[in-house]
């Protein structure tokens, strides 16, 4: 019999990782002996525990990895990139790019790669609020901030809500950098060995390429951690969160990364780290 190896697992309760993580966590794949403690939070909240050194494996806002390379590593499966699905700077009014500096501004956390995004476009901005993601919109709508930079189905809902978007970050970033926008990937401690390293990627490969084939297998896990989300949102989500990249970065992928890495080293907000950023 194949003996368990016991990983602490971490990802978030989004539609994008629950349909990425279902077939590995679930056993419909070959595991290679893998067993999963899992901690399903907020992405923030996945953060912080990254940096506490507290999970073996986890989804990481790639702000958040840009500070913790020399403890983990990225997998080449499982990322979140893409193009014209970045976040979103949202208000009740119009707020032109010059007045954006002056105004209070909602983030879904510190370390979130929303935040670093929106860091390099306006470095001059400096009235940040932090709050969960989900509560963005509304502190919006009480007049507590005067815009929010919303992620993950937030984009889908803030329409139907009466606001308006002031700038999509990623386009901002696409345009600047010619490169996807990068939003979140999963690490893995260094100190595990490769042999588990590469085995744990491999897995992970395999329950993209499940979720690919089988889109509706794990829609009750799904639905189970989806904030009461239509169907209907929950694809759409998704769609636009979980593609090529996901399977594996590719060249253009791990561009996209190591510009993000240099675009920080420029700005201020990381010093460079011998070492290597990829699997």
């Amino acid at each position: 019999m194949q003996k368990t190896t016991k990983i602490t697992l971490g990802f978030s309760s989004c539609p994008n990782d629950t349909f990425i993580f279902d077939a590995m966590i679930h056993g419909k794949i070959d595991t290679e002996g893998l067993g999963f403690d899992l901690i399903i939070e907020d992405v923030e909240e996945l953060n912080k525990r990254a940096f506490n050194n507290e999970l073996d494996v986890t989804k990481i806002s790639f702000n958040a990895y840009t500070h913790l390379v020399n403890k983990y590593i990225l997998l080449d499966s499982g990322a979140a990139l893409g193009e014209n699905c970045g976040p979103l700077i949202i208000s009740k009014k119009d707020i032109s790019m010059s007045d954006i500096k002056d105004k209070v501004i909602a983030i879904p956390g510190k370390n979130t790669t929303a935040n670093l995004l929106m860091t390099l476009a306006f470095p001059e901005h400096k009235n940040k609020r932090e709050m969960l993601f989900s509560d963005i919109e509304k502190a919006i709508i009480d007049g507590d901030v005067d815009a929010g930079l919303i992620i993950h189905e937030s984009r889908f809902t803030y329409k139907d809500k009466g606001l308006k978007k002031i700038l999509d970050i990623g386009e901002y970033w696409e345009d600047s950098t010619g490169t996807p926008t990068p939003l979140g990937g999963i690490i893995i401690k260094r100190n595990l060995g490769n042999d588990l390293i590469n085995k744990v990627n491999r897995v992970l490969r395999r329950s993209v390429e499940f979720a690919f084939k089988n889109p509706k297998s794990g829609i009750d896990f799904i639905k189970e951690h989806s904030q009461e989300m239509s169907e209907e949102v929950m694809y759409k989500h998704i769609a636009l969160y979980v593609n090529n990249y996901s399977l594996e970065l590719g060249v253009k992928g791990k561009q996209a990364v190591e510009r993000l890495f240099l675009e920080s080293e420029k700005a201020g907000l990381i010093e460079h780290e011998n070492q290597n950023l990829f699997l």
